[in-house]
């Protein structure tokens, strides 16, 4: 198991004119990686195993069940995976290849140690699983696997988590046109994806439960992250971390609350924001799909779709596309 760096770690963190621009949007929004520090990275696994939170209960279902056939239609002793995270989910599947055919797994994720850790575990528990870990954003590991198909083979590139929703409209179009660029002919696509549903039904999922904090500790951590990079002076307790589903855009939006009139100072970016009571910092996007909407829109970037599977209680899908 090795890890290697895919992307400038300076400019990852502290690209001050992206974080700048993010901030001045109207609510200010934090770019979404800032969630992902060691704390942040940890406290998401806490959200996965919220009782109410029924993503990664019913993704893991769904991969339980059908590892085996996702692996046979797969097809490709190489897997990459976005935002792989403690790649809890992704073992059930590597370990279906692994029974098909000799498997190498590059996991890509912005957080060092826990590449580190899951790798670990990964080649532990998986005899003959090769690993190489790829530091960076998603762009970045794209990239590196653009530059390094001297293999010849085909490559797998897989987006769980229903991570592919955490984007905005023209991020989500940007990243989908990367993916399609960095894939060939043959390549396959396997991305999972939340379908639409009443709002109570996410309100409920992206909310803590009563005597549960891992959703309003991890939002908070936001801005503890902002502070420590850019000498900031956000107050954690002058916010109210709260998520909504907005019907119109189709998105869970996790949102901080000011509870007072407040001015909030970013030393380092230049950066003053004056915030109004209820007035908030978009900490978090989730969008909901339209399952055709969604097939047809990865189909027009040059994807045929290969096969879905899709849970008839909670809406939630797994789709593996085929590259044109």
């Amino acid at each position: 198991m090795k890890i290697v760096s895919v992307d400038d770690e300076a400019g990852f963190w502290e690209d001050r004119d992206v974080v700048r621009a993010c901030l001045l949007e109207s609510p200010p929004r934090v770019l979404p990686w800032f969630g992902y520090d060691d704390l942040g990275s940890q406290l998401f696994e806490e959200i996965t195993e919220l009782p109410t939170y029924f993503l990664t209960r019913v993704e893991r279902s769904l991969l339980e069940r059908y590892a085996g056939e996702i692996a046979h239609r797969l097809g490709c002793r190489w897997v990459a995976e976005l935002g792989s995270g403690s790649a809890k989910k992704t073992r059930l599947l590597l370990a279906a290849c692994l029974e098909r055919r000799p498997t190498t797994y590059l996991p890509i994720d912005v957080n060092w140690q826990m590449l580190a850790a899951s790798g670990e575990g990964l080649t532990a528990a998986l005899e003959g699983l090769q690993v190489q870990g790829l530091w960076g954003r998603y762009e970045a590991g794209l990239a590196h696997l653009r530059d390094r198909r001297d293999h010849g083979e085909p490559v797998a590139v897989a987006f769980l988590g229903s991570n592919l929703g955490n984007t905005t409209p023209d991020e989500r179009t940007a990243l989908l046109t990367e993916i399609a660029t960095t894939l060939r002919p043959d390549d396959r696509f396997l991305v999972s994806v939340d379908l639409q549903k009443p709002a109570s039904v996410f309100d409920t999922c992206y909310n803590d439960p009563p005597d549960r904090s891992a959703f309003a500790r991890f939002r908070l951590n936001h801005l503890t992250h902002l502070n420590r990079r850019f000498t900031g002076d956000f107050e954690l307790h002058r916010f109210c971390p709260l998520a909504h589903y907005n019907t119109a855009t189709g998105e869970v939006e996790g949102h901080l609350y000011a509870t007072e009139d407040q001015t909030a100072t970013l030393r380092d970016l230049g950066l003053v924001l004056d915030l109004q009571r209820g007035a908030s910092i978009n900490v978090g996007l989730s969008a909901k799909f339209d399952r055709r909407a969604f097939v047809a829109a990865v189909n027009a970037l040059g994807f045929e779709l290969d096969r879905e599977w899709i849970d008839t209680t909670w809406q939630y899908g797994i789709f593996l596309f085929s590259r044109l």
